[in-house]
């Protein structure tokens, strides 16, 4: 019952509020989105040490969607979408948010692959690309969700219509 009492709690923050977006950067042998699928969806977003992306976590609110974002040598790529399910708190000496995973991408978008899109020039991702945590505008969320072919909860809602 506590969990259905928290998704409603969700929805209704997501229709009080305008939703923000997000990016978070995650090295797939740490921490991938099997382990967050595995995990019952739900996670602690933790071990941020970066003032400005601990700033950027700080800013985040209930119903929050934020992209998935396997990194590293191997992978670096939107793999998912997670929305906040618990703002921002102070966990040993950093701090952290509770996320829960929405959906995987259709398709995973690749770094490069946004890199060459003319659409996501000013992607804070390629400015400061060593921030685990980013902000992403409406037009660049939209998008990258366009590239990837949406997400889960998309696909479950056209099916609705």
């Amino acid at each position: 019952m506590a969990k259905r009492g928290k998704k409603k709690k969700v929805e209704k923050k997501m229709d009080e509020q305008e939703v923000q977006y997000w990016l978070l950067k995650t090295e797939p042998g740490e921490w991938s989105w099997e382990d967050q699928e595995a995990n019952g969806n739900i996670s602690q977003w933790d071990g941020v040490k970066n003032k400005q992306a601990q700033k950027y976590m700080k800013s985040m609110k209930l119903g929050d969607l934020c992209f998935f974002y396997h990194t590293g040598s191997k992978s670096r790529r939107v793999v998912g979408v997670v929305v906040v399910t618990k703002e921002w708190y102070l966990h040993k000496e950093e701090g952290a948010v509770d996320v829960k995973a929405v959906g995987e991408m259709r398709r995973p978008v690749d770094l490069k692959e946004m890199k060459g899109d003319i659409e996501l020039n000013g992607f804070t991702l390629f400015k400061q690309p060593r921030l685990s945590v980013v902000p992403v505008s409406k037009k660049i969320w939209d998008r990258i969700c366009d590239i990837g072919g949406g997400y889960g909860i998309e696909d479950d809602l056209k099916e609705e219509d």
